[in-house]
Protein backbone atom coordinates (compact mmCIF):
# COMPACT_ATOMS: atom_id res chain seq x y z
CA UNK A 1 0.00 0.00 0.00
CA UNK A 2 0.86 3.43 -0.39
CA UNK A 3 2.59 5.24 2.63
CA UNK A 4 1.87 9.09 2.68
CA UNK A 5 4.67 11.59 3.88
CA UNK A 6 2.10 12.86 6.85
CA UNK A 7 2.31 9.32 7.94
CA UNK A 8 6.36 9.05 7.56
CA UNK A 9 6.82 12.19 9.58
CA UNK A 10 3.92 11.37 12.16
CA UNK A 11 6.35 7.89 13.02
CA UNK A 12 9.39 9.85 12.86
CA UNK A 13 7.67 12.03 15.25
CA UNK A 14 7.00 9.43 17.58
CA UNK A 15 10.36 7.54 17.31
CA UNK A 16 13.12 9.71 16.23
CA UNK A 17 13.46 7.06 13.93
CA UNK A 18 15.06 8.18 10.10
CA UNK A 19 12.61 8.74 7.36
CA UNK A 20 13.44 5.69 5.48
CA UNK A 21 13.77 3.61 8.37
CA UNK A 22 10.05 4.62 9.35
CA UNK A 23 8.80 4.47 5.57
CA UNK A 24 9.96 1.00 5.39
CA UNK A 25 8.00 0.16 9.01
CA UNK A 26 5.16 1.62 8.13
CA UNK A 27 5.28 -0.39 4.56
CA UNK A 28 6.00 -4.01 6.35
CA UNK A 29 3.19 -3.44 8.96
CA UNK A 30 0.98 -2.12 6.24
CA UNK A 31 0.04 1.30 7.67
CA UNK A 32 -0.66 0.62 11.27
CA UNK A 33 1.32 3.26 12.58
CA UNK A 34 1.36 1.39 16.48
CA UNK A 35 2.49 -1.63 14.92
CA UNK A 36 5.39 0.32 12.80
CA UNK A 37 6.45 1.83 15.98
CA UNK A 38 6.90 -1.62 17.48
CA UNK A 39 8.99 -2.85 13.99
CA UNK A 40 11.46 -0.46 14.64
CA UNK A 41 11.76 -0.66 18.97
CA UNK A 42 12.40 -4.49 17.98
CA UNK A 43 15.22 -2.93 15.30
CA UNK A 44 16.24 -0.86 17.90
CA UNK A 45 16.32 2.04 15.45
CA UNK A 46 13.80 3.99 17.53
CA UNK A 47 15.91 3.97 20.40
CA UNK A 48 19.06 4.43 18.37
CA UNK A 49 17.56 8.40 17.14
CA UNK A 50 16.92 9.31 20.69
CA UNK A 51 20.04 8.42 21.93
CA UNK A 52 22.10 9.93 19.10
CA UNK A 53 23.13 13.11 20.62
CA UNK A 54 25.25 11.68 23.37
CA UNK A 55 29.36 11.83 23.02
CA UNK A 56 30.79 8.58 21.71
CA UNK A 57 34.40 8.99 23.22
CA UNK A 58 35.60 5.44 24.03
CA UNK A 59 35.52 1.92 22.00
CA UNK A 60 37.84 0.33 19.93
CA UNK A 61 39.66 -0.41 16.67
CA UNK A 62 38.47 -3.98 15.22
CA UNK A 63 40.96 -5.59 13.53
CA UNK A 64 41.22 -8.60 10.97
CA UNK A 65 43.58 -10.00 8.26
CA UNK A 66 42.87 -12.57 5.89
CA UNK A 67 44.42 -16.06 6.40
CA UNK A 68 47.55 -15.45 3.59
CA UNK A 69 47.87 -11.54 4.91
CA UNK A 70 46.91 -10.62 1.36
CA UNK A 71 44.03 -8.04 3.18
CA UNK A 72 43.43 -6.41 5.71
CA UNK A 73 40.60 -4.26 7.70
CA UNK A 74 40.67 -1.60 10.68
CA UNK A 75 37.64 0.06 11.61
CA UNK A 76 36.61 2.13 14.36
CA UNK A 77 33.91 2.19 16.65
CA UNK A 78 32.72 4.27 19.48
CA UNK A 79 30.32 4.07 22.12
CA UNK A 80 30.18 6.17 25.45
CA UNK A 81 31.63 3.85 28.03
CA UNK A 82 35.00 1.89 28.26
CA UNK A 83 32.66 -0.97 30.06
CA UNK A 84 30.84 -1.46 27.08
CA UNK A 85 33.52 -1.63 25.00
CA UNK A 86 34.64 -4.82 26.63
CA UNK A 87 31.27 -6.43 26.31
CA UNK A 88 30.85 -9.97 24.28
CA UNK A 89 27.67 -7.77 22.42
CA UNK A 90 30.41 -5.00 21.66
CA UNK A 91 33.27 -7.61 20.47
CA UNK A 92 30.33 -8.94 17.86
CA UNK A 93 29.69 -5.96 16.46
CA UNK A 94 32.75 -5.25 15.44
CA UNK A 95 33.19 -8.36 13.61
CA UNK A 96 29.86 -8.10 12.30
CA UNK A 97 31.00 -5.30 10.94
CA UNK A 98 33.98 -5.96 8.98
CA UNK A 99 32.57 -9.00 7.99
CA UNK A 100 30.05 -6.06 6.17
CA UNK A 101 33.05 -4.71 4.65
CA UNK A 102 35.05 -7.49 3.63
CA UNK A 103 31.53 -8.11 1.87
CA UNK A 104 30.97 -5.12 -0.05
CA UNK A 105 34.86 -5.33 -0.83
CA UNK A 106 36.18 -2.36 -2.77
CA UNK A 107 32.99 -0.64 -3.33
CA UNK A 108 32.72 0.16 0.78
CA UNK A 109 33.26 3.29 1.39
CA UNK A 110 32.23 5.84 4.62
CA UNK A 111 29.13 6.74 3.18
CA UNK A 112 28.20 3.26 2.60
CA UNK A 113 29.55 2.40 6.17
CA UNK A 114 27.13 5.35 7.53
CA UNK A 115 24.11 4.72 5.44
CA UNK A 116 20.65 4.43 7.13
CA UNK A 117 19.44 2.14 4.39
CA UNK A 118 23.18 0.26 4.78
CA UNK A 119 23.79 -3.23 5.84
CA UNK A 120 25.76 -1.36 9.03
CA UNK A 121 23.33 0.65 10.45
CA UNK A 122 21.23 -1.76 11.80
CA UNK A 123 23.70 -3.64 13.18
CA UNK A 124 24.76 -0.69 14.98
CA UNK A 125 21.17 0.05 15.86
CA UNK A 126 20.11 -3.24 17.61
CA UNK A 127 23.69 -2.94 19.49
CA UNK A 128 22.93 0.84 20.69
CA UNK A 129 19.34 -0.78 21.68
CA UNK A 130 20.71 -4.12 23.58
CA UNK A 131 23.72 -1.86 25.71
CA UNK A 132 21.76 1.12 25.81
CA UNK A 133 24.84 3.50 25.19
CA UNK A 134 25.03 5.46 21.69
CA UNK A 135 27.62 4.50 18.87
CA UNK A 136 29.43 5.60 15.88
CA UNK A 137 31.75 3.89 13.05
CA UNK A 138 33.30 7.12 12.15
CA UNK A 139 35.92 5.14 9.84
CA UNK A 140 37.38 2.22 8.63
CA UNK A 141 40.91 1.00 6.67
CA UNK A 142 40.99 -1.74 4.02
CA UNK A 143 43.53 -3.01 2.07
CA UNK A 144 43.91 -5.89 -0.21
CA UNK A 145 45.50 -7.59 -3.19
CA UNK A 146 48.03 -5.26 -3.22
CA UNK A 147 50.41 -6.62 -1.18
CA UNK A 148 51.60 -8.27 2.18
CA UNK A 149 49.55 -6.99 5.01
CA UNK A 150 50.17 -6.49 8.93
CA UNK A 151 48.28 -5.20 12.15
CA UNK A 152 49.75 -4.30 15.45
CA UNK A 153 47.17 -3.27 17.88
CA UNK A 154 48.05 -1.59 20.94
CA UNK A 155 46.20 0.27 23.92
CA UNK A 156 44.24 -3.02 24.59
CA UNK A 157 42.55 -2.14 21.50
CA UNK A 158 42.70 1.75 21.17
CA UNK A 159 45.10 2.34 18.76
CA UNK A 160 45.29 -0.20 15.44
CA UNK A 161 47.85 -0.04 12.97
CA UNK A 162 47.70 -1.45 9.73
CA UNK A 163 50.68 -1.60 7.45
CA UNK A 164 50.86 -2.98 3.91
CA UNK A 165 54.36 -4.19 2.13
CA UNK A 166 55.55 -4.94 -1.62
CA UNK A 167 58.48 -7.44 -2.70
CA UNK A 168 57.25 -10.06 -0.11
CA UNK A 169 57.30 -13.53 -1.82
CA UNK A 170 55.64 -16.85 0.35
CA UNK A 171 59.13 -17.90 1.40
CA UNK A 172 60.07 -14.80 2.64
CA UNK A 173 56.28 -14.39 4.73
CA UNK A 174 57.46 -17.61 6.28
CA UNK A 175 60.87 -16.46 8.11
CA UNK A 176 60.31 -15.43 11.77
CA UNK A 177 62.69 -12.36 11.10
CA UNK A 178 60.26 -11.00 8.37
CA UNK A 179 57.26 -11.01 11.14
CA UNK A 180 59.76 -9.66 13.03
CA UNK A 181 60.10 -6.49 10.95
CA UNK A 182 56.55 -6.02 10.05
CA UNK A 183 55.66 -5.83 14.42
CA UNK A 184 58.55 -3.48 13.98
CA UNK A 185 57.57 -1.59 11.45
CA UNK A 186 53.87 -1.20 12.46
CA UNK A 187 54.89 -0.53 16.07
CA UNK A 188 57.16 2.68 14.51
CA UNK A 189 54.08 3.76 13.03
CA UNK A 190 52.12 3.64 16.19
CA UNK A 191 54.89 5.33 18.08
CA UNK A 192 56.13 8.03 16.24
CA UNK A 193 52.52 8.22 13.99
CA UNK A 194 54.28 9.27 10.60
CA UNK A 195 52.16 10.75 7.36
CA UNK A 196 53.78 9.76 4.83
CA UNK A 197 55.61 6.17 3.59
CA UNK A 198 58.18 8.02 1.15
CA UNK A 199 59.03 11.46 0.42
CA UNK A 200 57.29 11.03 -2.86
CA UNK A 201 54.14 10.84 -1.26
CA UNK A 202 54.63 14.90 0.64
CA UNK A 203 52.69 17.08 -1.38
CA UNK A 204 54.25 20.09 -3.29
CA UNK A 205 52.11 22.54 -1.54
CA UNK A 206 53.50 21.49 2.00
CA UNK A 207 56.93 21.64 1.02
CA UNK A 208 56.96 24.98 -0.23
CA UNK A 209 55.06 26.20 3.08
CA UNK A 210 58.01 24.61 5.10
CA UNK A 211 60.86 26.16 2.72
CA UNK A 212 59.06 29.30 3.02
CA UNK A 213 58.91 29.16 6.69
CA UNK A 214 63.15 28.22 6.70
CA UNK A 215 63.89 31.08 3.84
CA UNK A 216 62.07 33.65 6.27
CA UNK A 217 64.06 32.29 9.55
CA UNK A 218 67.30 33.04 7.15
CA UNK A 219 66.09 36.67 6.05
CA UNK A 220 68.66 39.50 7.33
CA UNK A 221 71.49 36.76 8.08
CA UNK A 222 72.99 38.31 5.03
CA UNK A 223 73.88 34.71 3.96
CA UNK A 224 74.56 34.25 0.25
CA UNK A 225 71.61 32.60 -1.59
CA UNK A 226 73.58 29.03 -2.46
CA UNK A 227 74.17 28.84 1.30
CA UNK A 228 70.59 29.79 1.94
CA UNK A 229 69.40 26.69 -0.42
CA UNK A 230 72.34 24.34 1.51
CA UNK A 231 70.36 25.45 4.77
CA UNK A 232 67.06 24.69 3.61
CA UNK A 233 67.76 21.25 2.60
CA UNK A 234 69.01 20.64 5.40
CA UNK A 235 66.04 21.62 7.19
CA UNK A 236 63.80 20.07 4.62
CA UNK A 237 65.74 16.67 5.88
CA UNK A 238 65.18 16.97 9.69
CA UNK A 239 61.25 18.00 8.41
CA UNK A 240 61.42 14.61 6.84
CA UNK A 241 62.18 12.98 9.42
CA UNK A 242 59.49 13.69 11.53
CA UNK A 243 56.68 12.85 8.95
CA UNK A 244 57.90 10.22 6.48
CA UNK A 245 57.66 6.99 7.81
CA UNK A 246 61.75 5.34 6.20
CA UNK A 247 63.25 8.66 7.25
CA UNK A 248 62.44 8.41 10.53
CA UNK A 249 64.66 6.97 13.47
CA UNK A 250 64.22 3.92 14.06
CA UNK A 251 61.92 3.72 17.72
CA UNK A 252 64.16 0.24 18.08
CA UNK A 253 68.02 1.75 16.97
CA UNK A 254 67.86 5.38 16.99
CA UNK A 255 70.52 5.56 15.75
CA UNK A 256 69.60 4.08 12.22
CA UNK A 257 66.46 5.42 10.14
CA UNK A 258 63.48 3.38 9.18
CA UNK A 259 65.19 2.79 5.91
CA UNK A 260 68.22 1.64 7.11
CA UNK A 261 66.39 -1.44 9.36
CA UNK A 262 64.25 -2.19 5.64
CA UNK A 263 67.35 -1.93 4.12
CA UNK A 264 69.33 -4.62 6.37
CA UNK A 265 66.23 -6.91 5.87
CA UNK A 266 66.71 -6.52 2.47
CA UNK A 267 69.59 -7.83 2.23
CA UNK A 268 69.62 -10.45 4.64
CA UNK A 269 66.81 -12.17 2.81
CA UNK A 270 68.10 -10.84 -0.37
CA UNK A 271 64.98 -9.17 -1.49
CA UNK A 272 63.39 -5.91 -2.50
CA UNK A 273 60.60 -5.33 0.45
CA UNK A 274 59.17 -2.06 0.50
CA UNK A 275 56.32 -0.34 2.43
CA UNK A 276 53.69 0.73 0.29
CA UNK A 277 51.14 2.64 2.46
CA UNK A 278 50.22 2.54 5.84
CA UNK A 279 47.48 3.68 8.02
CA UNK A 280 47.14 4.60 11.75
CA UNK A 281 43.94 4.40 13.43
CA UNK A 282 43.52 5.91 17.10
CA UNK A 283 40.26 5.85 19.29
CA UNK A 284 38.59 9.60 19.75
CA UNK A 285 41.23 10.56 16.94
CA UNK A 286 39.69 12.89 14.05
CA UNK A 287 40.19 11.18 11.25
CA UNK A 288 43.14 12.56 9.11
CA UNK A 289 42.99 13.37 5.16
Amino acid sequence: MAISAAEVKKLRDQTGAGMMDCKAALEEANGNVEEANTILRKKGLASAAKKAGRATSEGLIGHAVTADNSGGVLVEVNCESDFVARTDDFQQLLKDIITEINAKGDAADVAWLQAPNGPVYPLVAAAIAKLGENMAVPRFVRYAGQGYVGQYIHLGGKLGVQVEFSGVTPEIAAKDEFGALVKEVAMQIAAASPAYAARTEVPADLLEKEKAIYRGQMEGTGKPANVIDKIVEGKLGSFYSQVVLVDQPSIREPKLSVADVIAAANKSFGASIAVTRFARLKVGETAQA
